[in-house]
């Protein structure tokens, strides 16, 4: 069956019965939508407290188009850790509509290791997103008004740097023209528009802990700069943060879910890891860890991005403490980075095979000896790997003094992964690993971009014109304690996607900067990274469609 056929064939269990039933949560702790979604209404004092769960956060070698399965695994360890008798609860974030309409399909997990329901979750979900994008919007339009109306604050229409945003891939909004048709519209210049997921307002929904830390961050968004004096104007001298926050009080409340084996996962936020910070909120992962003696989450991509924001960006603004890294990786996708095509992934290649270990083993470096975390392989397995290709892999993981656990949840769901779930707790209990920032606060940015350029990418340094560089000095005076968040290609440890492997010693070229002051980091463009993507030849919202009765099919 596929994924969606898997997720409609679900037995599932009313949503307010089950929390009830998992973790004793009042009903009155819920706001149902539907009878199986339901929204976390937040007790702030709660998250302030001293959280007793354990957190596991999975990553993954670099991406390629023959899949890893990061979210799969996710849900399939946070089954399995239930099986074997440990409170766990899942922590994910919420699919955006440009990959599933695009070319992912959809974001829920997949084979047996699945959320429910599927199809919700992976369309309009309890409306986040929209919510986001409309606060985000709804500032965009304020701008522009305030200028029409007299601009008081003598905003420079040409250093307007809030664009506008929207949940899809539309490379056609990439750059427009706003304003055209007269005086009545407004002003004439030049917009664009950014895939939602790459909002600031995202970022800080993500790492906001409160009603008023959100509202507070909102406020703080650099929107344009002004004509005279080149000062930054704030989202709060437009008076905007306040109705931003209207439109995302509800939206703040963590949403709960089930998996096919009717265990709670918490969904909320959406950030991409290539083009923003890529993990979900800290509301969400919070109230699990207070709730759970596990908590399973995950950070978008590789480890050189994911892992890498997870610990320098969100453990260090939420201060949260991560007990262990489980890196996915699959036999076909690192015969992939050792060279070979899609089309013949599906032969035994241990020659392809060895070579392409080079980026398992970078990414098992990086978590271990530059993040400073203990770190466990699931090899996720694919019905066409060979007995010698799975002896040979994990082979190379023990010798590096890893433990490695060949995991079957895609087919059989927890039971599948009981042995990685035994493992990881294994490893929680007698390790004394501390996760470590690669860089302190008070290191300049061009430092903190070399630094993370360097020792995770392992690039021979890094560059950019003068006006980036000027730009980067102008930033450091007001706002270089903030950490950095670099958008780059996903697809290689490199700024170049063609770059299989692990390549070494190449420069990254930094094209642009900018501040997001209320996520509070440095966004860091490098390469030819898109905020807004593009449809591919045949996107899958080609073959999404709905039957007469209703039912959703496409979605994988």
């Amino acid at each position: 069956m596929s994924d969606i056929e898997i997720a409609y064939a679900a037995k599932k269990k009313p949503i307010i019965e089950l929390c009830e039933d998992l973790f004793g949560i009042p009903k009155e702790r819920l706001e149902p939508y539907g009878h199986y979604k339901a929204k976390y209404v937040i007790d702030e004092e709660s998250l302030k407290s001293d959280l007793k769960g354990n957190l596991i956060l999975v990553s993954a070698i670099s991406p390629t188009p023959a899949g890893e399965g990061k979210t799969t695994t996710t849900v399939g360890l946070g089954d399995a850790l239930n099986r074997i008798g440990k409170k766990t609860i899942i922590c994910l974030r919420e699919p955006s509509l440009g990959p599933c309409f695009g070319i992912k399909g959809g974001a829920a997990g997949g084979g047996y290791a699945q959320v429910v329901p599927m199809e919700d979750i992976n369309l309009h979900f309890t409306g986040d997103f929209h919510a986001i994008t409309a606060a985000h919007n709804l500032l965009a339009a304020m701008i522009d008004n305030h200028i029409h109306h007299g601009n008081a604050l003598d905003i420079d229409s040409r250093a307007i740097v809030h664009k506008r945003v929207l949940d899809m891939n539309d490379r056609s909004l990439r750059s427009v023209v706003v304003g055209i048709g007269g005086t009545a519209n407004g002003f004439l210049r030049e917009d664009g528009f950014d895939i939602t997921v790459a909002s600031e307002v995202m970022a800080i929904f993500c790492l906001a802990e409160s009603i008023a830390d959100l509202k507070n961050r909102l406020g703080k968004i650099v929107v344009a700069y002004t004509k005279e004096k080149k000062r930054p104007v704030l989202a709060s001298e437009l008076n905007a943060h306040g109705a931003m926050t209207a439109l995302l009080k509800d939206a703040l409340n963590p949403n709960i879910v089930q998996t096919l084996e009717n265990n709670l996962a918490f969904i909320h936020g959406g950030p991409f890891a290539n083009i923003a910070h890529g993990c979900n909120s800290i509301i969400a992962t919070k109230t699990a860890l207070g709730l759970a003696d596990y908590v399973v989450t995950e950070a978008g991509f590789g480890a050189d991005l994911g892992a890498e924001k997870f610990v320098d960006i969100k453990c260090r603004i939420g201060k949260l403490k991560p007990a262990i890294v489980v890196l996915v990786a699959t036999i076909r996708a690192l015969k992939y980075h050792g060279g070979l095509e899609i089309k013949d992934l599906a032969q035994e290649n241990l020659s392809a095979l060895e070579k392409g270990f080079v980026n398992l083993e970078r990414h098992i470096d990086n978590v271990k000896n530059k993040l400073g975390l203990d770190c466990i392989v699931a090899i996720n397995h694919f019905s066409a790997d060979s007995e010698a290709e799975i002896n040979l892999l994990k082979d190379k993981v023990l010798s590096m003094g890893v433990e490695v656990s060949v995991a079957h949840h895609w087919a059989d769901g927890g039971l599948g992964a009981e042995d990685l779930a035994t493992k990881v707790v294994e490893s929680i209990a007698s390790s004394s690993s501390k996760h470590r920032y690669l860089y302190t606060d008070d290191v300049p940015i061009w430092g903190k971009i070399e630094a993370v350029a360097k020792n995770i990418y392992r690039a021979s340094g890094i560059t950019a014109d003068r006006k980036v560089r000027d730009k980067i000095e102008a930033l450091q005076k007001e706002h270089g304690q903030m950490p950095i968040c670099i958008a780059k290609t996903q697809m290689s440890f490199s700024t170049d996607p063609t770059l299989r492997g692990a390549p070494s010693g190449h420069v990254l070229d930094v094209r642009e900067v900018k501040v997001a002051a209320g996520a509070g980091f440095i966004i860091v463009i490098a390469g030819n990274i898109m905020t807004m993507p593009g449809l591919p030849k045949i996107p899958s919202a080609e073959r999404i469609d709905v039957s007469g009765n209703g039912k959703i099919s496409g979605l994988f």
